[in-house]
Parts: C-alpha cells; structure tokens; sequence
C-alpha cells in the first residue's frame, strides 16, 4: 500500500478522501491545506503519491504541481477538481499530473485513479 500526502483546503474533503484511502489500506503521512504547504511536506515525507487539489489559498495546486515535478520529475500527483474545471485539468495533466478525479468523490474513481498511477 502507498504513503500519501493530501493536499486540499476543504477539510471536508481531506476528510473524505482520508476514509476512501485508509479503507483500502493505504497510509495518509500528511495533510496539506495550500499549495505552500503541500510542497514544504512533499519534501518532509516524500510521499509515494499526493492528491492535489487544484484551487487552494496562497499557491494554487497547479503551481504547486510544478514546484513538486521540478523537485521530483518521478512525482506521482492526482489532481483533484470541482466540474467545470477542464481547462485547468489540461493544463495540470500537461504539467506532469498522472491522473484527476472531479468532485464529489466516488471511491470506486477515487481508488481506481490511485492503482493506476501507482502502477504506472
């Protein structure tokens, strides 16, 4: 199973996202709530994957993204999204993003999306 960092300022969300992953086994090693923070704990805990949402305060997840990518090309990073929102998924997916899942969750996308870039 995979350590993971979660990134997102809902903490709905995190909360959410946190029971989908430790259901399946997976190991939540820290929690994110801005773009900022996400790349400070990325380079704490080195997580095997991160969920990242895209619209954070202080660093949106995009930006922070990018930071993660130049620090690890190798980074696996699942972009999370509200509808409406493809442009920014092409632009993230275009940036080294392996996956996206839109809001609200559905654990059977949410656990299928992580598999699939971990076995990647």
């Amino acid at each position: 199973m995979a350590r993971i960092l979660i990134c997102d300022d809902s903490n709905l969300s995190r909360g959410n996202l946190k029971k989908i992953l430790t259901a399946k086994g997976h190991e939540i090693i820290g929690e994110a709530v801005n773009g900022e923070e996400a790349c400070k704990k990325y380079g704490e805990c080195k997580p095997d994957l991160v969920t990242m949402d895209i619209t954070m305060p202080k660093m949106d997840g995009i930006t922070a993204l990018k930071k993660i990518i130049q620090e690890n090309p190798r980074a696996k990073v699942i972009m999370i999204s509200a509808l409406g929102q493809a442009p920014k998924i092409l632009e993230a997916v275009n940036s080294g993003a392996k996956n996206y899942v839109t809001k609200p969750f559905d654990a059977n996308k949410v656990l299928t999306a992580v598999d699939e870039v971990l076995k990647a």
